[in-house]
C-alpha cells in the first residue's frame, strides 16, 4: 500500500505573508519619508521665497566712492509713505533723455557703477533708485510695490520735462516692462537679460515643485509684452546660465514689430555691456 504524507504548508504561507507585510510596511514608511521631505521643501520655498528672489547685499556707498561723483543722492517718498534712496543726475547734453534704471535682484546700486558711468559719459541723465528693502531704502520688496514705485519714478521724470528711457537689468526687466505697459510715452525700453516670468525660471530650476501655485511675485512679462507699444531692445547672451537665452527669444517672438532682439554670442548674464550693449542703445536712440 502506498503511504500518503500530507505536508503542513501553514508555516510556509505564514512566512510569505509576514515578508509581504514587512515589505508593505517598508514601502509605506519610505513613502511617508518622501512625503515629509517634499512637504518640507515646499514649505521652505513658500515661506522663504522673497528672500530667494530679492537679495539685497552690503551697504549703499556714496556715488563718489564708486567713481560717480556727478550723481546726487536723493530721497524719494512713495505714495504709501515709504522712502527710497536714489542716485540722480540731469542730462548733460541738451535734448538728451534720462535713463530710468532698474537694477537686478542681487547687491545694491553701487554694483552697477560701470553701467551708470557709461550712461553719464553719453550725456544722458540718470535716475536709479534702490528698491524698497534694499540698501538705503525703506520697506519690503514685492512685485506690486516695485512696479508701483517704478511708475511713480517715471511720472516724476516726465513731470520734469525729460524724455525717459526705461532700462531694466535681469529682475529689473520685469519692472521696466510693466512701467512701459502703463506708460506708452516712454522713448525706449531696454531689456537686459530678461525672463518671460520669474515663475518660468523657477519651474525650470525646480520642476518637481508646484511653483506656479507657490510664487507670490511671478513678474510675468510674457503676459504684457504684446501690449507694449514702446520701441523695445532685447539683449541676451547665448551663455547666460542664470536666465537662459530662450527667455529673451520668446519675449521677442511675442512682441510687436517695434522690438529688436540682440543675441550676443558668448555673452553671459552680467557682461552684455562689454559686448557693445550700450553702443546699440545709443544707435537706436540716434536713429542710426
Amino acid at each position: 500500500m502506498t503511504q500518503t504524507h500530507e505536508m503542513n504548508t501553514a508555516p510556509i504561507m505564514n512566512t510569505s505573508r509576514s515578508k509581504t507585510t514587512r515589505l508593505k510596511g517598508i514601502l509605506v514608511l519610505m513613502a511617508l519619508v518622501v512625503a515629509v521631505i517634499y512637504a518640507g521643501a515646499v514649505g521652505y520655498m513658500y515661506f522663504n521665497q522673497r528672500s530667494l528672489l530679492f537679495k539685497p547685499e552690503g551697504e549703499l556707498p556714496q556715488p563718489a566712492q564708486v567713481g560717480l561723483a556727478d550723481l546726487d543722492v536723493i530721497a524719494l517718498p512713495m505714495a504709501d509713505g515709504i522712502t527710497l534712496t536714489a542716485w540722480s543726475a540731469p542730462p548733460a547734453a541738451e535734448g538728451a533723455p534720462t535713463v530710468l534704471f532698474f537694477h537686478g535682484q542681487t547687491g545694491n546700486l553701487g554694483d552697477r557703477a560701470d553701467r551708470m558711468r557709461e550712461i553719464l559719459n553719453s550725456g544722458y541723465g540718470l535716475l536709479a533708485a534702490s528698491y524698497r528693502g534694499y540698501p538705503g531704502s525703506e520697506g519690503e520688496p514685492s512685485e506690486i510695490a516695485l512696479i508701483s514705485d517704478g511708475v511713480q519714478l517715471f511720472d516724476k521724470l516726465q513731470g520734469e520735462g525729460t524724455e525717459v528711457v526705461l532700462h531694466g537689468q535681469s529682475l529689473g526687466t520685469a519692472i521696466a516692462a510693466a512701467v512701459a505697459a502703463q506708460r506708452p510715452n516712454a522713448q525706449l525700453l531696454v531689456l537686459e537679460a530678461p525672463f518671460t516670468a520669474t515663475v518660468d525660471v523657477a519651474a525650470e530650476r525646480y520642476p518637481w515643485l508646484p511653483v506656479s501655485a507657490l510664487m507670490k511675485d511671478q513678474f510675468a512679462t510674457r503676459d504684457l509684452i504684446e501690449r507694449i507699444t514702446v520701441p523695445t531692445l532685447i539683449f541676451h547672451g547665448t551663455e547666460d546660465e542664470t536666465v537662459p537665452v530662450h527667455h529673451g527669444k520668446a519675449l521677442a517672438e511675442m512682441s510687436g514689430d517695434s522690438t529688436q532682439l540682440f543675441v550676443i554670442p558668448d555673452g553671459t548674464h552680467n557682461d552684455l555691456w562689454s559686448h557693445g550693449l550700450w553702443d546699440d542703445v545709443q544707435k537706436s536712440l540716434s536713429g542710426t
